[in-house]
């Protein structure tokens, strides 16, 4: 007689199996895949995210840029994209602006000030529904906003999504670099690579050094400094592309990103 436990538990088996084969399909044209991640939220992680897929695509790459921060999806804001991506016969289908295609959970909210109040099961359920029905098409690069910490979001973004490598933002404070220890050694624990520590905020009133330092502690390449700036206020376009500083900025980032892609073998080309 069959046994319901264990049929069940095979039936579990089967559809977490598909799941994997729909998302490898899904990903299967994208080249490279960019987590950028932070041990606490308010360093600029999706500041960095989004200036870093609009310099890559500046380069001419195709980009795209998926949001899972799925409690405070801010991406959409930071790129001042309103166009909603189609939805056509179960598939999302990108929206595109200053040259990357983007999701984000913000598209499908119905007020952006609403609380997204998710136990773990149903934010896992909405990153794989992301990861399963994107047609993203031909990418070089897709970044990947991460939620941030160390608790099951992006545990499950980690485990699901298989990424080349994690771009980790830090401050200059000693608090920020914790925390950013913390989320390096969950990326390490995983098998999982840490292409270098990016310094945001640095400058005269947070002071300068503490991601350098942190990456030094923690072996891993320096990626460059971030400065703050008053351009940050103009959220007219991404401000890698007003301001030509902060453009220079990124350029050496995305430079020292792509040197740690070619050493473990990751770029794309």
């Amino acid at each position: 007689m069959p046994n319901p436990q264990e049929n069940a538990r095979l039936e579990q088996i089967k559809r977490s199996w598909q799941q994997k084969r729909q998302i490898t399909e899904r990903l299967g044209k994208i080249k490279t895949k960019i987590g950028v991640y932070s041990g606490k939220g308010g360093v600029g992680k999706t500041t960095v995210a989004v200036n870093l897929a609009v310099t890559l695509a500046q380069q001419g790459n195709n980009v795209g840029l998926l949001d899972v921060d799925i409690d405070c999806p801010n991406v959409t804001k930071v790129l001042g994209i309103d166009e909603k991506p189609e939805y056509v016969d179960g598939q999302i289908y990108p929206s595109e602006k200053w040259g990357v295609r983007v999701v984000s959970m913000a598209f499908f909210q119905q007020n952006e000030e609403e609380a997204i109040i998710w136990r773990g099961p149903m934010i896992h359920n909405a990153i794989n529904q992301f990861l399963q029905t994107t047609e993203w098409g031909d990418l070089d690069y897709l970044v990947v906003d991460l939620p941030p910490g160390t608790s099951d979001s992006p545990l499950t973004v980690m485990q699901t999504l298989p990424m080349d490598g994690f771009v980790v933002v830090s401050t200059p404070q000693a608090l920020a670099n914790m925390d950013a220890k913390r989320c390096i050694n969950m990326i390490r624990k995983l098998n999982l690579n840490v292409l270098g520590v990016v310094e945001n905020y640095t400058g005269e009133i947070f002071g300068e050094g503490g991601g350098k330092q942190l990456a030094e502690d923690v072996d891993a390449p320096f990626l460059g400094n971030l400065a703050l700036r008053a351009s940050y206020r103009d959220n007219s376009k991404p401000t890698a592309l007003l301001d030509p500083i902060v453009g220079e900025e990124y350029t050496h980032v995305v430079k020292a990103v792509k040197k740690s892609l070619q050493e473990l073998g990751k770029e794309a080309g």
